[in-house]
């Protein structure tokens, strides 16, 4: 197994995992070799659009552990609660990548502003592409949400 970094962090909801998701796993699985994944709580989740809709914490830590297992060691994984937007990469020097789509990029620049301040080098952000379905709308668990 051969990866770029040593360490690399992203985080999510997670809900309902769908391509995005896989998508945004195996890349960091490929490009790093310790991959810390933030999984949403419940309270940094209270204001998601159909909320009520949304995976218990422990239904979405479950499935991304049987995803990631099916493409690797899960010893290579760290699931944390993630409490707030930003998480350990904010302040952890330890971390040198991050992996987020599209729609998270602006906040992988204010982690890496964060760390600035903070006198930490910047990470290397890694972006994956937003996934479109077969009707050229992007797949996201809130419109998986609405349609339950």
């Amino acid at each position: 197994m051969f990866s770029i970094l040593h360490r690399v962090g992203l985080g999510g909801t997670f809900d309902h995992l769908h391509k995005g998701h896989r998508l945004l796993l195996e890349t960091a699985l490929n490009v790093g070799y310790n991959v810390v994944i933030g999984l949403a709580t419940k309270d940094l989740l209270e204001n998601k659009e159909y909320s009520s809709k949304l995976e218990s914490f422990k239904t979405r830590k479950k499935n991304l552990e049987e995803f990631i297992s099916t493409l690797a060691e899960l010893q290579r994984v760290e699931i944390i609660k993630l409490n707030d937007p930003y998480g350990p990469p904010a302040y952890e020097a330890d971390y040198q990548g991050i992996i987020v789509s599209e729609e998270t990029y602006e906040t992988a620049l204010k982690i890496n502003q964060m760390r600035k301040d903070k006198g930490i080098d910047p990470m290397i952000i890694v972006v994956i592409p937003l996934l479109k379905d077969e009707n050229n709308k992007k797949i996201s668990s809130t419109i998986i949400r609405q349609q339950l």
